[in-house]
């Protein structure tokens, strides 16, 4: 729940907001300027029909009533042009402004380790970087000074009417204590309707972002009816908040217009009655300041003038205060500090590879260690293998070299220095690292390779598609290296992305490559393939891979077998064999003998 939801207004936070207006403060002052105007401009307009009626209409002076058309006629003009600038630049304005922090929300939600998204739903932060990003802009193109101006508009109407005939002004304003306090009732009621809506909305992002993503696993399990079913019931509830929130405006226009029929029949009453008065006052010769029917109509126009902004002002307070909770929520996103502390300065013009753990322990939480006590060296240009059953702990270890995550307790070393005094960037544009999971964005496949670095050329991709094996099938493509491979890779077989992914790690010449299980979503060719370039490209570079299939690092310099966070064997592949009952001889015996193959 928001901080501002029990406040009029947050000013510290509407104040954070103001700070994305400075670089807009000419088109702020001038849509401010334009709101007052139009503010003071809207009476002229009852004051010359007032004038029009007694003193020309009722006089029988028809040169006057053609110069008093004609002014009511440019006045209106004027008016409409400035409504039109007034409305396009609070609309720039509040644009311009929720531009300025997309880019900001973007950049930092980019920046965010992997632990925070470990828990944070993406369909959340894409209602926070669209949606919510949207009621900002409301604040300055329906909110705030729209806010003001109404304000403005409801004050001078009011000083105008008692300047008047205070007697009539008042007796015609009867109906508005009730006024405000419907308003009051509806905007506290609406207020928390919206908050509902908008907790809803984030819900059905939530929702379909997931269920979009993971399409395939629902169809591959025929699950389309029982998510179907979910869906039901997630968009139910954004309805039924939709409807609760209509609900409360149902209500609530027609009590404004019971209450501005009400004005109105005072209004003709007493102003009819005050006529027909002040006419027998006047025959008389006593009276002041006699009501006539040209100030009735006056009364009239200034009363639709009044009750038209006020019926808003409700509707735009609450457009406010969901630009101030979005706000508030927008700055949470910005205020999370779960980004890899980057105090580090070093950025040596190359790298070595080499690798030393030392004593480190790591846990997600805070609670439950997933790596206990890990220490293990690797010399530049080696390669080191980790197996172990899923949940052992290899991804950990590459993550904390990434510092994706941050170690509790020891010391990770690249070529003698810990990581943590490496710049960041530096750091991770070192280390490329092929995943299992491949994710291809929708692009060409060259810029999918070179993820749109300019100092990456054609040329290079080309090589390093070669040294891999890959170039002669993305020739075969439509475009060649210019296919689009749509969202995901969709158009690739997994082999095809797989080899795209580690073209991607090739073409960055790192000094440290990392191979996460990057063979076991492949065919036995496109593996062939990739093992072919590991083995070509892997002199002088180091690595660490980790993989389920033994026959994939029976070359590794060192391998280490993991187990619930622990080291529990670790020497190269011949080494590990002549361990009698040994965590490595039980996986190899199981993978080998299980698919018929004679041990080496």
């Amino acid at each position: 729940m928001s901080n501002v939801t029990g406040k009029a207004l947050d000013w510290n936070l509407l104040g954070r907001v103001m700070k994305y207006v400075k670089p807009y403060r000419s088109t702020f002052v001038i849509a401010a300027f334009l709101t007052i105007f139009l503010a003071g401009s809207a009476l002229v307009q009852p004051i010359l029909m007032q004038l029009t009626l007694d003193k020309y209409i009722l006089a029988n002076n028809y040169n006057g009533l053609v110069l008093m058309v004609v002014l009511m006629i440019a006045q209106l003009a004027i008016q409409t042009a400035v409504q039109y600038y007034q409305t396009y630049s609070t609309n720039a304005l509040g644009q311009s402004v929720i531009r300025d922090l997309r880019k900001d929300v973007f950049n930092h939600i980019m920046s965010l380790r992997l632990k925070y998204f470990d828990r944070t739903p993406i369909g959340m932060l894409i209602t926070r970087t669209v949606s919510d990003l949207e009621t900002i802009a409301d604040i300055f193109s329906e909110g705030l000074i729209s806010i003001v101006g109404d304000l403005l508009l409801v004050i001078a109407i009011i000083i105008l009417m008692m300047l008047r005939d205070w007697k009539l002004a008042l007796i015609t304003l009867i109906p508005m204590p009730f006024l405000l306090l419907s308003t009051y009732i509806f905007k506290e009621a609406i207020k928390s309707s919206f908050q509902e809506v908008r907790t809803q909305v984030a819900q059905l992002n939530t929702f379909l972002a997931e269920h979009i993503s993971g399409i395939s696993i629902i169809q591959y399990f025929s699950r389309e009816d029982q998510e179907m079913r979910k869906f039901k019931s997630v968009n139910m509830k954004y309805r039924d908040a939709n409807i609760r929130s209509n609900w409360y405006y149902s209500i609530f226009f027609p009590v404004v217009e019971i209450l501005f029929a009400c004005s109105m029949a005072l209004l003709v009453w007493y102003g009819c009655k005050r006529i027909l008065t002040d006419q027998q006052f006047a025959a008389l010769g006593t009276g002041n300041h006699p009501v006539t029917p040209g100030m009735i109509l006056e009364f009239i126009v200034l009363l639709n003038l009044l009750f038209r902004p006020i019926r808003q002002l409700a509707d735009k307070f609450n457009t406010l205060q969901m630009g101030m909770v979005g706000a508030d929520r927008i700055f949470k996103v910005l205020d999370t500090d779960e980004v890899a502390v980057n105090t580090g300065i070093l950025k040596p013009a190359r790298l070595r590879g080499e690798i030393d753990f030392e004593n480190i322990w790591f846990a997600y939480n805070d609670e439950n260690w997933v790596l206990k006590n890990i220490n293990f060296h690797v010399n530049p240009g080696e390669t080191l293998a980790l197996v172990g059953a899923t949940g052992a702990g290899k991804s950990s270890t590459i993550n904390i070299l990434n510092r994706f995550y941050e170690i509790g307790q020891g010391a990770a070393k690249v070529d003698g220095i810990d990581i943590r005094e490496y710049d960041v960037a530096y750091l991770r544009s070192k280390i490329a690292t092929v995943i299992q999971d491949v994710f291809l964005f929708s692009d060409t496949i060259a810029n999918n390779i070179s993820l749109n670095n300019p100092t990456i050329t054609r040329e290079q991709i080309i090589a390093a598609a070669k040294d891999v094996g890959a170039h002669d099938f993305i020739e075969r493509l439509p475009g060649g290296y210019d296919y689009n491979v749509m969202e995901r890779g969709s158009t690739l077989s997994s082999g095809q992305a797989q080899l795209i992914s580690f073209i991607r790690a090739l073409v960055y010449d790192p000094a440290i490559l990392v191979l996460d299980e990057a063979t076991s979503s492949v065919d036995t060719e496109t593996e062939l393939l990739i093992q072919n370039a590991i083995n070509k490209l892997m002199q002088g570079r180091t690595a660490i891979v980790i993989a389920h299939r033994l026959s994939t690092i029976q070359n590794a310099d060192k391998i280490i077998v993991l187990d619930h966070g622990e080291i529990k064997e670790m020497g190269t592949h011949q080494e590990l064999l002549k361990i009698e009952h040994g965590y490595y001889r039980k996986l190899y015996d199981l993978q080998f003998n299980s698919a018929g193959i004679v041990k080496s």
